[in-house]
């Protein structure tokens, strides 16, 4: 199958976007109720009259969204998740639970989020790599799903891990792949449960493709695209922070937290602007990028005292 680059890609096959722009009017309060308790900084009243934030940026293209990705799994070039991921069979698929939780072992996906209606989330979406979207998605609040698996007191963080399936995902068997697999993230126990944390389940009304993390992937809107892990297999909770794979690959550029932070340059670049796709070589369509995303003021609070100069 033969993918073009996003420049390449005529308005015509451009899936029509009105009725996402509408749906915006139905992001609504998110309550809630018992673990509000675990959101230090966040009281109970304040979670009650929380709200997603509209973005009123235009929304990207799906052909782009579903297209041009990171899934080193399938290769390293932007197309090959698109050109390769059909491979990957998601059905059935099974999640193992461990660690600091009373409900462990392994489970059917379908029963971790049985139940659980799917909430519309359209969020900016900020890659380390200077490029960025605006992504309808659609999923679970993760808080609900952690909340269903009873994490204990000791439970500080919780770690994901993605698929390792080398004879459906090519790039886990290449040659020339540094990284040792599966992939592997974590936040914290208080990120997990924040309300803007989203274990998605589609994109554009639809569910999820595989090369978008199918069946179900991690989107936390505040922090660089790599803590966004796709295709999770395993989740663990533990009293440890996790060591997460691009921090095993390149420590003295990557760390745990990866907020986005427009004063906070990588090592080998700047990140006070990114590109906004789709762009063209001609406009490459840059623009200041926002801290914390654009939802510093719904997040901040969870690094008050931190030197956030350590991103990376």
């Amino acid at each position: 199958m033969l993918i073009r680059k996003p420049d390449d890609i005529p308005g015509s096959e451009i899936t029509p976007e009105q009725h996402f722009h509408n749906r915006r009017t139905l992001v609504r309060t998110l309550g809630l109720a018992a673990g509000s308790a675990l959101l230090p900084g966040i009281t109970r009243a304040e979670a009650d009259e929380f709200q997603v934030p509209a973005v009123d940026d235009p929304l990207t293209p799906e052909k782009i969204v579903t297209g041009f990705n990171n899934f080193y799994e399938f290769g390293t070039d932007k197309s090959d998740p698109a050109r390769y991921a059909h491979r990957l069979t998601t059905s059935p698929w099974r999640v193992t639970v461990s660690g600091e939780a009373e409900k462990t072992g392994e489970f059917d996906y379908e029963d971790l989020i049985a139940g659980m209606t799917p909430e519309e989330r359209i969020y900016r979406f900020r890659c380390v790599e200077a490029w960025s979207m605006v992504v309808p998605w659609s999923g679970i609040p993760l808080a609900d799903i952690l909340r269903r698996l009873e994490p204990n007191s000791r439970a500080r963080y919780v770690e994901f891990t993605t698929l390792y399936r080398p004879e459906e995902m090519p790039g886990q068997k290449a040659i020339f792949s540094s990284i040792d697999w599966p992939y592997v993230e974590g936040l914290r126990m208080d990120e997990a449960m924040h309300p803007l944390t989203l274990m998605a389940t589609g994109v554009y009304g639809k569910p999820l493709p595989n090369q978008n993390g199918a069946p179900w992937r991690l989107i936390v809107p505040w922090k660089y695209g790599f803590k966004s892990i796709k295709s999770i297999v395993a989740i663990r909770f533990t009293s440890r922070e996790p060591v997460n794979t691009w921090q095993q690959i390149a420590p003295r550029e990557y760390g745990f937290y990866a907020n986005v932070n427009p004063a906070v340059d990588h090592p080998r670049w700047s990140q006070a602007r990114e590109r906004r796709l789709p762009s063209t070589l001609l406009d490459q369509n840059w623009m200041p990028t926002l801290p914390f995303n654009g939802y510093a003021d719904q997040v901040a609070g969870l690094y008050d005292g931190m030197d956030l100069s350590r991103n990376f």
